[in-house]
């Protein structure tokens, strides 16, 4: 597909999503949230593609809500709008492959409901997220935000519309780690490489898995952990794995 607003490289089984408006703080205007739901949902069929880091560079991430469009929607008016906004946060969110986001700047609002969709978030130290809807009068994404930082945090979030810094962010467990400023995207990218050589297949179970449990009670739960290690103990690729790692321990052993 053609892009006006995202660029997409692939490389080593990774694809990178950038966020390329930085004129205007990569705020999501329709166009950019059009885009960002055609490309995931072209990724997520990609034999080629087995991890996804979602970024808006070193600066960005994304300002949110473009609020010239916003201010020229009417209430009986908005619906193709916010069904947008929704189709571009479930096509990351139930994308195939685990999805990485690379927070370089400001998250906000919009820019921080694109993160929360997201497996797996890191920041530099230059990020900030904010979800301000409750001062525009709007309400919050709440679920998954809820799932990943609890229900009291989640409303902390989102009725006091804070700015939060990186370490903030981490504290509460909702970024992974903070790294240096303007030194995001290489680790981000290392980690990326590696869980991109794992099984294909694997990877997306074990998202599924985690987007899954969380409905089961935990009798379920435990019932379809078991069901999934049993389909997959024993395999091939398992037992090729484990030769790999044992050749690794044992010339380790000689030095």
């Amino acid at each position: 597909m053609e892009l006006k607003y995202l660029l997409l490289s692939v490389e080593a089984k990774v694809a990178t999503v950038t966020i390329n408006r930085p004129d205007k703080g990569n705020a999501l205007a329709p166009d950019v949230l059009e885009e960002v739901e055609k490309l995931f949902t072209e990724l997520s069929v990609r034999d080629d593609v087995n991890v996804i880091v979602f970024t808006g560079g070193e600066k960005y991430f994304s300002a949110g809500f473009d609020l010239n469009e916003i201010r020229k929607l009417e209430k009986a008016s908005n619906e193709a709008y916010t069904a947008l906004f929704h189709r571009a946060y479930r096509a990351i969110l139930f994308c195939e492959q685990p999805v990485i986001c690379a927070v370089g700047g400001a998250a906000i609002a919009g820019g921080f409901d694109l993160t929360m969709m997201c497996d797996i978030r890191y920041a530099s130290e230059r990020a900030k997220f904010g979800q301000r809807e409750i001062v525009l009068s709007l309400t919050p994404i709440m679920d998954p935000l809820w799932r990943i930082i609890g229900l009291g945090r989640a409303k902390e979030v989102a009725l006091t519309g804070r700015i939060y810094d990186a370490h903030e962010a981490e504290r509460m467990g909702y970024v992974s780690k903070v790294f240096p400023e303007g030194k995001l995207l290489e680790p981000v990218g290392e980690i990326a490489r590696e869980m991109a050589t794992y099984d294909r297949s694997c990877l997306k179970e074990t998202k599924q898995l985690a987007n899954k449990i969380l409905n089961e009670d935990l009798d379920g739960a435990m019932r379809l952990q078991e069901w999934l290690f049993r389909s997959y103990i024993g395999s091939p690729d398992n037992h090729q794995r484990i030769d790999v790692l044992q050749a690794k321990l044992a010339a380790m052993k000689k030095k």
